[in-house]
């Protein structure tokens, strides 16, 4: 069954992305941002809890918490104390724009942005066709990581020129994520989400360039083995003349080289008095290659994202 959360009600054009590189940059658009909440809602799971109800009772309200929290805006998650957030999954969402906004139009200058967020919906993975002489296609997956995948945090600078082109930079912040996915055949699929170091240009509407993809593991990880990129052994055979066969050279010299991965933004909504922007996004990136052992898989991840801009 494919990774959606609730909040994936938003509706997403999905731009073209073959491999790790933005080759289309149609428009991606959302539908309007969800109806506003009562903050009376999180008390649901509390008054549950407290009244000793049944174990079912709890579960119920906590998936009403959950859900209504599906349009929460920035004011709103910090007027929230740490009992109605823990284990609501609250935490793992971004904010959202509420009010009547309209198109992002920044003056020709430099700007900066902060508490840029971004909540994956969606997560599939490049297989090959289960049907012989058929294309490689993005299958759907599985999460198998608790709420823990959302970036937060990130700032860095806006740079708009006197024709209203943008480059966006991420500098700073929560800008990985380490997570994990199923395929439908059993298989699973860590990587580390991320869009760190990411410079994007374009529009006002639409922006999309390339970032830095981390090694998955550090180079004093040991292997089974006891094989490490900067520690441990540097070889695990019987035989240690068999050390440097080239079927074994993968295995033995770890590697943890950064990789690239490439996304596209698409501004959906701006308010000009706060600085709020938010919108759709979606990532091309590569899997874990357990230190260069294996071949990485291109991960697409598709979700909403939310900025301040000052």
């Amino acid at each position: 069954m494919a990774f959606s959360v609730a909040r994936s009600a938003t509706a997403l054009k999905a731009t073209t992305l073959a491999g790790r590189k933005v080759e289309s940059k149609k428009s991606v658009k959302a539908a309007p941002v969800r109806a506003v909440k009562t903050v009376a809602e999180f008390n649901v799971l509390k008054a549950a809890q407290q009244a000793g109800k049944s174990a079912a009772a709890a579960l119920a309200a906590t998936a009403l918490v959950a859900g209504g929290a599906n349009a929460l805006t920035y004011n709103e998650l910090q007027n929230l104390t740490y009992l109605q957030v823990k284990g609501t999954g609250i935490a793992n969402t971004c904010p959202v724009i509420e009010t009547d906004g309209g198109a992002l139009k920044l003056k020709a200058g430099e700007y900066k942005f902060e508490k840029m967020c971004m909540e994956p919906t969606s997560f599939t993975v490049k297989e090959e066709s289960q049907f012989k002489g058929g294309e490689e296609e993005f299958v759907p997956t599985k999460l198998m990581t608790r709420l823990t995948y959302t970036l937060d945090e990130m700032s860095g600078t806006v740079k708009v020129d006197g024709a209203g082109n943008i480059t966006w930079t991420e500098l700073d912040g929560i800008d990985y994520a380490a997570t994990t996915v199923q395929l439908p055949g059993g298989e699973r699929v860590p990587f580390l989400f991320t869009v760190k170091e990411f410079v994007g240009k374009g529009n006002q509407a639409q922006f999309g360039g390339d970032f830095n993809v981390p090694s998955y593991r550090g180079s004093t990880f040991l292997d089974p083995k006891g094989r490490g990129g900067s520690t441990g052994y540097d070889t695990a055979v019987a035989l240690p003349a068999a050390g440097d066969a080239e079927e074994l050279e993968r295995e033995n010299n770890k590697s943890t080289k950064s990789l690239k991965g490439s996304a596209v933004f698409n501004v959906a909504k701006y308010d000009a008095e706060t600085g709020e922007v938010a919108g759709v996004f979606e990532s091309i990136q590569p899997s874990d290659t357990d230190l260069g052992a294996k071949t990485p898989k291109d991960v697409k991840v598709t979700g909403l994202w939310y900025a301040q801009i000052f």
